[in-house]
């Protein structure tokens, strides 16, 4: 038993130091992590309903972007997140929606591709607002205010995610409420998203307090501009689905043909 216990100590008795640096290392970190996560619970607990109808009224209905998968179609969560921002406008809770998400490249369009199932859904084209460069929730949020002009809105989107983009929301400077996304259960993909959640939360204290900067761009305030102002240009002929991998021979050279559309047209 002792040599055992000898084994175990050998590292703290050789060496103490690093041992100790070691350990209060790790313990801060995860005093980091906890607090975090505490804090942003704690502080947005009790502003989401899954209700429509419990939604206090907003100028405009935030959805942050998610997954568009390879045949262009939006993935299950992103869906749902549309779904109820199209319910929010249907009711006449909000009377503009913003969608927020990435597109970095012609071949993946996140906001593109939930502006038209919007449209599908009957929302009016005018009040559908795009924004390109929501790359991440804390730019989706600083954007809003600083491009948009957003001070009063409703967040759309799951429970998981929904307490990090209300922080975010009221962190950017505006007046937030939440709206959940949650239609269906998700599983593995559920449980992996909450785990993921848990060290985003802690990005999102460390990019409120440094202030990331989002992307900068012409202001075009949702109160007195027409949403299709803020759509992109179309892509260019022969652009496969919106969230086609951009690793093949084809939509490499896609990409090409959209960088020259682009120098040509600037």
């Amino acid at each position: 038993m002792r040599s055992v216990l000898r084994k175990l100590t050998w590292p703290w008795r050789r060496f103490p130091k690093i041992v100790g640096g070691l350990t209060g290392l790790v313990a801060l970190l995860c005093l980091l992590v906890v607090g975090s996560n505490a804090y942003i619970l704690l502080s947005t607990d009790g502003e989401a309903t899954s209700d429509v109808a419990d939604v206090s009224p907003a100028e405009v209905a935030i959805v942050p972007g998610a997954l568009v998968n390879a045949n262009g179609k939006m993935s299950g969560m992103l869906a749902d997140r549309v779904k109820e921002a199209s319910l929010l406008w249907h009711a006449g809770k909000v009377k503009k929606i913003l969608v927020s998400g990435d597109h970095g490249q012609w071949t993946y369009d996140e906001p593109d591709t939930m502006r038209k199932a919007l449209v599908r859904d009957g929302v009016a084209p005018q009040d559908i607002f795009e924004d390109h460069a929501g790359f991440d929730t804390w730019a989706t949020m600083v954007r809003a205010r600083s491009i948009f002009n957003v001070k009063d809105a409703v967040v759309v989107t799951q429970g998981f995610h929904m307490p990090r983009a209300l922080f975010l929301a009221e962190e950017a400077g505006i007046h937030v409420s939440g709206l959940l996304a949650d239609q269906h259960k998700w599983g593995y993909q559920g449980e992996k998203s909450e785990v993921r959640e848990v060290f985003s939360r802690v990005k999102a204290i460390w990019d409120t307090t440094v202030d990331t900067p989002a992307m900068a761009g012409p202001r075009i305030p949702i109160q007195t501009s027409d949403g299709r102002e803020s759509w992109g240009p179309a892509p260019p002929p022969g652009t496969p689905p919106a969230g086609s991998p951009d690793s093949s021979e084809a939509a490499a050279h896609l990409d090409a043909t959209a960088a020259r559309f682009r120098r040509d047209h600037t």
